[in-house]
């Protein structure tokens, strides 16, 4: 459950808070107690507050809890805790955070209801002792740079604030080397980069020398990594994958990604996260040669039997699609189709003229082909002739009603040139849906004619103009 601050009734969130705790009372009672963790904020008017986890970019609900006689909200429950970082939350945003880390979560802390992080005291946890400890410190620095940004002229304070990160970092440095198994050092060493590469490394050596050490700094192997705030793990992740990676060819980007996931593998979690992520990222994907790193996550994480957690039903559905795209990937060669144009004469897409063939996917009935295709349309006529290209456009609804409107768009738009093939998608030598997979419309292939292979997919006009210029 992700939290979200509505403008809820309080007796709504009371009634909530009840039913977990019965909830929770009830398996506790059953199996014993797995967690127990007090939290006392002197001085607080709350009724009721929530125990949250954060979770890569997510922030959510683990448990919830009515205050006491003694001013005091109890967690507890039969239920894993799992290693992390948590926080204690409140409906007008109060929030303390705190750390499950190698330790029986039995936890009793104490703070002032002015500001819980900063007086908060921790019993029956080292780690959390160690977390405050150092929480002190960082509110200390923050304090210094407040009152110096109202005592400074901007260009003095930045010049102050400078000095005084480079003397926090040393601060953070000398903390880790003296608390090196702490949660909070580990996820402080998380956030830093690794070395340079070495002088002798050079060009794109150097770039790779980067990425493959990207992650060295980082606990891939555990599972607390993942329920850290989202700068910890899930900003770095994403800008390896989103920023650092940008542009590379699937030949390029498989290893890295390889070597990333299975870095992981000892911890279950971490594992089951980044092969579900990437492989949506890549699923989802806009860039038409990326469709390869999709079937590649598939074939080796899903197809081998290492996504455990993966149900019968949808694994199926996935190495279908899987199958089907590495058919229609760039390079492939494209499968072949006889269909009937308007006058019920027949084409091969294996027998077009010229050098190259745009294969499209389409339906009148479809806003976005009403849109795209008499844009890309216009845009073929202005190449055409020159890159010697002629296009195989399929009619993807070939019902009665439709195809009545599909004449009638056809005329409208004047899409007349004699190097556009109209071709009606009722008759055809294969189940054309099924074997290049058209879930959606418009779809639009670039094929060379020589070869029969795919040159480019996923394709609009803008996408069209620029592959053509290529290959001008």
């Amino acid at each position: 459950m992700v939290i979200k601050r509505n403008n809820i009734p309080e007796s709504v969130f009371r009634r909530l808070a009840v039913v977990l705790a019965a909830v929770a009372y009830s398996s506790a009672s059953l199996a014993g107690v797995s967690y127990k963790i007090t939290f006392q904020p002197k001085g607080s008017s709350d009724s009721v507050v929530y125990l949250c986890y954060y979770y890569a970019q997510h922030e959510k609900i683990f448990d919830s809890a009515i205050v006491d006689r003694k001013g005091r909200f109890v967690f507890e429950g039969s239920r894993r805790m799992p290693d992390g970082m948590y926080f204690f939350n409140s409906r007008d945003g109060r929030r303390a955070d705190f750390v499950v880390f190698h330790e029986k979560p039995q936890f009793r802390f104490v703070t002032d209801n002015r500001d819980w992080q900063r007086n908060m005291v921790a019993s029956g946890s080292k780690q959390n002792e160690v977390f405050f400890n150092f929480n002190r410190v960082l509110a200390t620095f923050h304090d210094e740079l407040d009152e110096a940004r109202r005592d400074m002229d901007s260009a003095t304070f930045a010049a102050f604030r400078l000095r005084r990160l480079h003397q926090l970092d040393t601060v953070r440095m000398q903390f880790i080397e003296q608390y090196p198994e702490a949660m909070v050092s580990r996820m402080m060493m998380a956030t830093r980069d690794p070395a340079a590469p070495p002088d002798s490394v050079r060009g794109n050596d150097r770039y790779f020398y980067v990425m493959h050490h990207f992650f060295d700094n980082v606990p891939l192997d555990e599972d607390f990594i993942l329920r850290t705030p989202r700068n910890v793990f899930y900003d770095r992740l994403s800008e390896y994958v989103d920023k650092r990676m940008h542009g590379l060819t699937p030949e390029l980007a498989i290893p890295l990604l390889d070597s990333l996931i299975d870095r992981s593998e000892p911890s279950p979690e971490v594992f089951k996260y980044l092969v579900h992520t990437l492989t949506e990222k890549y699923l989802q994907s806009n860039i038409m040669v990326y469709d390869e790193i999709y079937v590649h996550l598939i074939n080796r994480y899903y197809a081998s039997g290492k996504a455990v957690w993966a149900e019968a039903s949808w694994l199926d559905k996935e190495l279908e699609r899987a199958s089907k795209w590495e058919r229609l990937l760039v390079g492939r060669e494209a499968p072949e189709l006889i269909l009937f144009d308007t006058t019920h004469r027949a084409y091969s897409l294996h027998h077009m003229p010229g050098r190259y063939t745009l294969l499209l996917f389409w339906s009148p009935s479809c806003g976005h082909c009403r849109e795209i295709i008499p844009d890309v349309y216009s845009r073929f006529v202005r190449v055409a002739d020159s890159l010697d290209m002629t296009a195989f456009a399929i009619l993807s609804e070939p019902d009665e009603g439709t195809t009545v409107k599909w004449k009638k768009f056809i005329h409208e738009h004047g899409m007349d040139s004699p190097r556009w093939i109209h071709l009606h998608g009722g008759e055809a030598n294969v189940n054309w849906r099924d074997v290049y997979d058209i879930t959606s419309t418009p779809q639009i292939f670039l094929i060379e004619n020589k070869t029969h292979k795919f040159v480019a997919k996923k394709m609009g006009g803008e996408l069209f103009d620029q592959i053509c210029r290529h290959l001008q």
